[in-house]
């Protein structure tokens, strides 16, 4: 059975990486970020690339290949900065036009009708007051014959060495479809990955350096300051620990109660915090490395959103940190590829 993924949103591919480690066909992406283009292109030279915006692309460019496969999977992981968590408690504004990008996928959905449908974003998406984007495109879905399914996840219960929670909607057009069964779960025997699991194997470098054989394990630079702050840090610390000589203005004001995790070491023996699309800035969250002075690599990054060491990435490193932040974890995707493909072969045929 040959089950081809059509990945709108693709970003550099991280579902299609998921569902390609499942056994599934990656057969179709498309995106119109160019750096996230170059790096899908240099990893899935196989497949079919478009590098355009949802909202012009015309549906029928993909009639051939929807046909040539027997059960297909569309995914679409949108962009998800309309539905941050500053952004929840407020009503939809018509002016942002991202949040329509659902209602595009949706009208491919409508067009072709996938077996199956996967979408991943913030779980913020589902408390937008009133009749939502999300909201919507469930109902359109259940009108045209899906089952659909929508939940909040927590990427280190399907062994992703992070603590990142997401909004999944799964949907199959055959028969109604659960999430899969989490795969780690310290309370029933099965411990959670760690951030030593995914990048102890990596050689040690310095801030602002590159590794010259390992791909992508470059580290940001840092000023003196950070540098002073960052050696003052120790295992699993925080500015916290800094002495007074060290710490920010902002963070001595009586009272304050910002971000706590900011300039923080990770912790080996335990899953990263979630990582953003800034991932790899010392100041930008509990970025440090667990013990050499400096914020974690974007090779770093990769293998903590469950990137396989080979897959590289191109654009400046801000633009590589980007795409691993926004990228929905590798192992979060094969972990529901694989039982999209047990569901498959039980009940499309």
């Amino acid at each position: 059975m040959s089950i081809g993924v059509f990945d709108f949103f693709s970003g550099c591919g991280g579902s299609s990486k998921g569902f390609q480690n499942s056994g599934m066909s990656p057969a179709f992406a498309l995106d119109f970020d160019m750096d996230a283009a170059s790096t899908f292109r240099k990893n899935f030279p196989q497949t079919t690339f478009s590098p355009s915006d949802i909202t012009k692309f015309d549906p029928s460019e993909i009639d051939g290949l929807v046909n040539s496969y027997d059960v297909t999977l569309f995914c679409g992981c949108a962009p998800c900065q309309p539905f941050t968590r500053q952004n929840t408690q407020k009503p939809e504004k018509k002016t942002d036009g991202r949040r329509s990008l659902l209602s595009h996928f949706g009208a491919l959905v409508e067009k072709h009708l996938p077996d199956y449908i996967f979408v991943e974003n913030v779980p913020g998406i589902q408390k937008v007051a009133g009749n939502s984007t999300l909201t919507r495109f469930r109902k359109r879905l259940e009108t045209l014959g899906y089952h659909p399914m929508v939940g909040i996840v927590e990427s280190q219960k399907y062994g992703v060495p992070q603590r990142r929670r997401r909004l999944v909607l799964l949907a199959s057009r055959h028969h109604p479809i659960a999430f899969p069964d989490e795969t780690h779960n310290p309370h029933a025997g099965s411990s959670f990955s760690t951030v030593r699991d995914w990048i102890s194997h990596l050689p040690p470098i310095g801030a602002g350096e590159a590794h010259p054989n390992v791909p992508n394990h470059r580290a940001a630079s840092l000023s003196e300051l950070n540098l002073k702050r960052i050696r003052a840090t120790p295992p699993e610390g925080t500015r916290a620990d800094w002495p007074e000589e060290l710490r920010l203005d902002c963070h001595t004001k009586t009272g304050y109660s910002g971000h706590t995790d900011v300039y923080g070491r990770m912790k080996w023996d335990g899953p990263a915090t979630g990582l953003t699309t800034r991932c790899i800035s010392l100041s930008n969250g509990r970025y440090g490395h667990p013990e050499q002075h400096r914020a974690i690599s974007v090779r770093e990054a990769a293998a903590l959103q469950t990137f396989p060491d080979d897959f590289e990435f191109l654009g400046s490193l801000n633009s590589q940190a980007r795409q691993i932040g926004n990228a929905v974890p590798v192992m979060l995707a094969q972990v529901f590829g694989a039982h999209i493909l047990s569901h498959a072969k039980r009940y499309v045929g």
